[in-house]
């Protein structure tokens, strides 16, 4: 089968791809095992997709959600490809429309009855005290559309006023968009990796993520922690508690009408209570610390071949 992996430069991007650069080689080399023909397509302008089309690969699989051209509206590589019949990994346009908008996936499953932690938005002025915010201290601040951490930081947790204010001018200022503010959950955080398999199983891998002490003494899971490695991932021993993380995974990934694979983000509260934090509809499949393959690793002992395997084998199922 042919297969291509379509990528493009992060420039505009709010969003990075699902690999880095140097990962990209390991899923190519993991496929090349696989007898199958692979090539990585780096698609910068429309024409790119053109030639792909030209070429009718059997599976493109989809390393980043659209091409940001300057100037121009966005091209969501899965839309192109289905309105152009080419098979394509992952899901449609109308389920990545909850990976790039938080909002709207928290209303969403909100709507149907999956806990997700309180929230409001916020643009510098728009408050005027903290009598007047919706929700109280302590608070965690974020960028309403971006992926992988940016903008989250050891000042994203804010306990004042005047902190809440700096936050809100720095994100919106830097990402031009209004700031999602979220009630903070002080508790255990788990990553969530799911495929679904040729046969329409769902294979459910699980892990505890446990960023490092912050400045504050407490555990921020942002952009530098993700680039630098620091924090620490291992299997949670807690059954029951596991269950039920992995149940309302799978509600959210059923909901949302995830298609082929997904990482889903869940905290838990003091309490015991789990929560529905976000989703990531390109993780990164890298080979050395990213959470996808290593959750299906420990909980599966997956070896990081037959993660790809599984990916590819779901999108060519497909193929007529």
């Amino acid at each position: 089968m042919k297969i291509e992996i379509i990528t493009t430069p992060n420039y505009y991007l709010k969003e990075t791809e699902f690999v880095t650069l140097d990962a990209y080689n390991s899923v190519l080399d993991s496929i090349n095992k696989m007898d199958h023909v692979v090539e990585l397509t780096v698609c910068k302008s429309i024409e790119d997709l053109e030639s792909v089309v030209q070429r009718k690969p059997d599976l493109v699989i989809l390393a980043v959600k659209y091409i940001a051209i300057k100037n121009e509206e966005d091209i969501w590589l899965s839309e192109y490809f289905a309105r152009n019949n080419i098979n394509h990994s992952g899901s449609l346009r109308e389920t990545l429309k909850f990976d790039s908008d938080k909002i709207l996936a928290k209303t969403f499953l909100r709507s149907k009855g999956i806990n997700t932690a309180k929230y409001f938005t916020a643009v510098p002025g728009e408050y005027k005290s903290t009598y007047a915010l919706p929700i109280g201290y302590p608070l965690f601040l974020k960028p309403l559309d971006a992926a992988n951490g940016k903008g989250i930081d050891n000042l994203s947790i804010v306990n004042s006023f005047a902190e809440f204010q700096s936050k809100v001018l720095s994100l919106y200022e830097i990402f031009d968009t209004p700031v999602l503010v979220e009630e903070y959950i002080d508790g255990q955080e788990f990553a969530i990796a799911i495929i679904q398999t040729k046969d329409a199983n769902l294979l459910v891998s699980a892990l505890e993520v446990i960023p490092p002490e912050s400045t504050k003494a407490l555990r921020i899971l942002g952009e530098k922690v993700k680039k630098d490695d620091t924090e620490v991932l291992r299997k949670t021993e807690d059954n029951f508690l596991m269950d039920r993380i992995k149940t309302l995974a799978i509600d959210a990934y059923i909901d949302l009408e995830i298609r082929d694979y997904g990482l889903i983000n869940v905290k838990t509260n003091k309490y015991g209570h789990c929560f529905f934090i976000g989703i990531n509809l390109t993780p990164d499949i890298g080979n050395t610390s990213s959470y996808f393959p290593i959750a299906c690793e420990m909980a599966h002992d997956l070896s990081y071949d037959q993660v790809i395997s599984l990916i590819v084998e779901e999108g060519l199922h497909r193929f007529p």
